[in-house]
């Protein structure tokens, strides 16, 4: 590829266009049976852009999508930025009252549904108040506008909206500490300032070509999979999309697709590794795995270096740092151990780590505190809760993560546990307030906390530790049975045990640290 496109890339809203302009034939996104180029990208944008302002769409206003991985996805991505408004994809794992709180929170006008979520999508109607355009990206359903003729009905010139660095482009929903997920609002730099940091740093892991063939397997209602989507629109690759991540179908675009670089949690490359044809594939064209979400088993590592033999990078970062802010290349995998492979690695060009203690204070080197980051990749907030805004980003714009971590003398990260309470499964965030919430209703149920126990396949797994009330009975099964009923299958718990009653300080908090301490004996760092 000729140049940099990071000095023409303004906003998300020029993805398109100025690939349309650099190669516009070659393939911008391969999904199932379409086949999509740069410059039908760029056209049929525009045409989704200009439907959506003739629908009633203004600057800021929030486009919901409940839907799977498809093309489509990414176009209304960077039609959305090219009307000024905010896209906003829904975790379709959630149950349907999440999902209504979600679209709600974010005041949808306008709702996108894949194929999948259609009858969902139709008997939540009642309950989504903002939302005055239902549109079927893919099926046809007799009560929402069909997404082709939608697009099919406008002009293909281009909107001309410039939404601004600063301006909100996606708002991506995460767990809630306290029962509710937030909006975490990213602007544009979020997903552009630190890619033009590192082409300046020729950083050699993160070096794309147009002859590269992305695969973007992880979900886009995840930074994981929005993130890595936009990375390769931004160097101009091709991007095979995987409709959702199916292990035995990955091996299969490896064959079909010559896929060179990809991003997996690890919980997902386990899964991949125990496929039975996954030692006959040809990997000879990958270039690098990278991976995040969850720190790595060693074990785990050595299989996959072994099989894969390519680069791999481990990368750590969050949804309100738009990704990743820090990673370990693939100089510092090292299959027989050692420190550094306990460390999440080091900051991104543009990107500032500090350990912070209670009181905003930097500790030195070794010593245990908060992972605190500052650079242009940080949200601009939570949409509409200021408290959270502020507990979360400081005066001076460091943006507690959460983590608890110490830097070395070289400036390595080393996630060391969690200061909130966040449980990670499988690569999603867990928040034990939620499932407890979620159990006490139980009618059998006087006192639960929850929390995460280490998990071979998943990392952690959901446990509940649950109090009866006098003279009442229950199963796990029982418990389990009533939270699925309320909140995602992926948030309830794996297992329940009943105790007698929960420890606890003298101003009543639940001390979730005594209650991990037996699962978590006997290992170095209590996170998995």
């Amino acid at each position: 590829m000729q140049g940099m496109a990071g000095d023409e890339i303004r906003s998300l809203a020029d993805l398109a266009r100025v690939q349309a302009r650099r190669q516009g034939d070659a393939v911008a996104f391969e999904f199932e049976d379409r086949i999509t180029t740069f410059a039908a990208l760029d056209r049929q944008s525009n045409q989704i852009a200009n439907a959506l302002i003739a629908a009633g769409l203004t600057p800021g206003d929030r486009v919901a999508y409940i839907g799977k991985n498809t093309d489509r996805y990414f176009e209304l991505l960077c039609a959305v930025a090219k009307a000024r408004g905010v896209l906003a994809p829904v975790n379709w794992r959630l149950a349907k009252p999440e999902i209504a709180y979600i679209v709600n929170d974010c005041r949808a006008k306008f709702l996108v549904v894949g194929a999948e979520f259609l009858d969902l999508a139709n008997a939540l109607r009642p309950d989504l108040a903002s939302v005055t355009t239902f549109i079927s990206a893919e099926a046809p359903h007799p009560d929402f506008i069909d997404y082709a003729a939608f697009r099919g009905a406008q002009p293909t010139d281009d909107p001309g909206g410039e939404p601004g660095w600063e301006e909100v482009a996606l708002q991506l929903y995460t767990s809630g500490t306290t029962g509710h997920p937030k909006g975490a609002m990213l602007p544009s730099r979020g997903f552009l300032a630190l890619r033009r940091t590192q082409e300046e740093a020729n950083t050699q892991w993160n070096k794309w070509t147009s002859d590269d063939v992305s695969l973007v397997a992880m979900p886009c209602f995840h930074i994981g999979g929005t993130g890595w989507g936009v990375t390769g629109l931004y160097y101009g690759a091709k991007g095979v999309i995987m409709r959702e991540f199916d292990p035995s179908k990955v091996l299969d675009f490896f064959v079909r697709y010559g896929i060179t670089k990809l991003f997996m949690v690890p919980a997902a490359m386990q899964i991949v590794l125990n496929q039975p044809h996954a030692r006959e594939v040809d990997y000879s064209r990958l270039k690098y795995l990278l991976y995040g979400a969850s720190p790595i088993p060693l074990d785990l590592l050595r299989e996959a270096m072994a099989v894969f033999k390519c680069g791999f990078v481990q990368m750590y970062g969050m949804t309100e740092t738009t990704g990743t802010i820090c990673a370990l290349p693939p100089e510092d995998h090292d299959p027989n151990g050692g420190e550094r492979m306990r460390s999440a690695g080091k900051a991104l060009p543009g990107v500032e780590i500090a350990i912070l203690d209670e009181a905003g204070k930097a500790l030195p080197p070794r010593a245990v505190g908060e992972i605190a980051t500052r650079s242009a990749a940080n949200m601009t907030g939570y949409w509409n809760l200021a408290e959270a805004t502020a507990a979360t980003i400081d005066d001076q714009n460091w943006l507690r993560t959460g983590d608890a971590g110490y830097l070395d003398e070289d400036g390595y990260l080393y996630v060391h546990d969690r200061v909130k309470d966040m449980i990670i499964s499988g690569g999603e965030n867990i928040y034990p307030a939620e499932v407890e919430s979620a159990i006490y209703g139980h009618p059998a149920v006087a006192d639960v906390a929850v929390i995460g126990v280490p998990d071979e396949k998943w990392g952690e797994a959901v446990k509940a530790m649950v109090v009866l009330k006098t003279g009442a009975t229950a199963t796990p099964a029982d418990v389990i049975g009533f939270a699925r009923e309320r909140i995602a299958g992926y948030k309830c718990p794996k297992s329940v045990d009943f105790i007698d009653a929960l420890p606890r300080n003298p101003s009543g908090k639940i001390l979730r640290r005594e209650l991990r301490a037996p699962f978590w004996q006997g290992r170095a760092r209590q996170v998995n």
